[in-house]
């Protein structure tokens, strides 16, 4: 029998108050804190002290800490276990783990597998060795064209909903490349599920005969999955997430699509996004990709976004949508398929 049989596994209700504040002092101690995404939280107890845990959140194992004195007496390991079971219970077995780069050897002894680092920061792994390679070779299957031409671009893009600013950003793109591959950002938070933004997006843009539109899956980090409990400081956390995500792209996406430039549009309201595009710009034309910031549609002075559209969905303007948004992303919005969304929208700002 190990001696941890002798713990005793608890599974954390974080609405709880009293719950989430004994993980969030317990983890403040091992100098992390609580990431706000989570869906499951399981703790380790010798008698009535937490000595260590674990959650998960969508396919990420995120918060896995041990308390000192628990050190090296596989902890980890059965954090990692309970959490790959109770993910694969939710039908969810292709994992990820973002950690600190000291730690790598930790989670690598328990199969996974490092896929992309910002030295002294951050270090991704998944439970796949050949993760990245499938995901590749599947993304070169989706357009054979991927396999010729010296030009190709691309554009990622979230599209929460796809806009008439989206669609201006993507025909400019388009006429400055042989190729252009856009990348819709598989985000479970966004307002719009994935698989209603990855539609709209390719109607949108079906007129044009030389974009590939791809789902963006888990190598295109979006700054709503990277998980930056262990970065104390919000701008380091910025700028390591924009750092790890680029040193995916410039290595792996890029190479093996022949990419050569990237176009953004010009970002005047969001500081995450901005920061994203200064860090961009310092990194890939060290890597031979161009960086091409695009100044934004205008409508009435304003530039045109997703969060305008979603703002006018809360103030129950939709006819002022029209003007915002290609007849597909407006029919949409009138149909019956979009009233759960456009409901969940409301409710969200009146929480807040």
């Amino acid at each position: 029998m190990m001696w941890y049989d002798n713990l005793t596994e608890k599974i954390v209700n974080l609405e709880a108050e009293d719950e989430r504040i004994q993980i969030e002092a317990f983890l403040e101690k091992q100098n992390l804190s609580l990431d706000y995404q989570i869906d499951y939280t399981v703790a380790l107890l010798d008698k009535e002290r937490i000595v260590a845990t674990g959650s998960l959140g969508g396919r990420i194992l995120k918060c896995i800490a041990v308390d000192e004195r628990y050190k090296n007496m596989g902890l980890s390991a059965k954090l990692v276990t309970h959490l790959t079971r109770e993910a694969c219970s939710r039908g969810v077995t292709h994992l990820f783990i973002y950690t600190k780069p000291e730690n790598k050897i930790i989670f690598s002894d328990l199969g996974f597998y490092p896929i992309a680092e910002v030295p002294a920061k951050v270090v991704l792994l998944e439970n796949r060795p050949a993760g990245v390679k499938n995901y590749l070779k599947k993304l070169l299957q989706e357009n054979e064209e991927a396999h010729s031409g010296d030009l190709s671009g691309t554009i990622i893009i979230n599209a929460n909903p796809f806009t008439l600013g989206h669609q201006y950003l993507i025909e400019y793109a388009a006429s400055k490349c042989e190729l252009l591959h856009l990348f819709v950002l598989q985000e479970d938070k966004s307002s719009f599920p994935t698989e209603v933004r990855y539609r709209l997006v390719k109607e949108g843009v079906k007129h044009l005969s030389n974009v590939a539109v791809h789902m963006g899956k888990d190598y295109i980090i979006s700054d709503a999955t990277f998980p930056s409990y262990f970065i104390k400081e919000f701008q380091d956390a910025v700028e390591t997430h924009a750092r790890l995500d680029l040193e995916l792209f410039s290595r792996l996406l890029a190479p093996a699509l022949r990419i050569k430039k990237r176009f953004v549009g010009q970002e005047p309201y969001c500081k995450v996004t901005a920061t994203y595009n200064l860090v961009m710009q310092e990194i890939l034309p060290a890597q031979g990709i161009e960086v091409q910031v695009v100044p934004r549609l205008t409508h009435q002075g304003e530039p045109i976004s997703a969060s305008k559209v979603r703002e006018l969905i809360r103030e129950e303007r939709i006819h002022e949508i029209k003007k915002l948004v290609p007849e597909t992303t407006f029919q949409f919005l009138l149909s019956p398929e979009a009233e759960g969304i456009i409901q969940r929208i409301k409710e969200e700002f009146k929480r807040h």
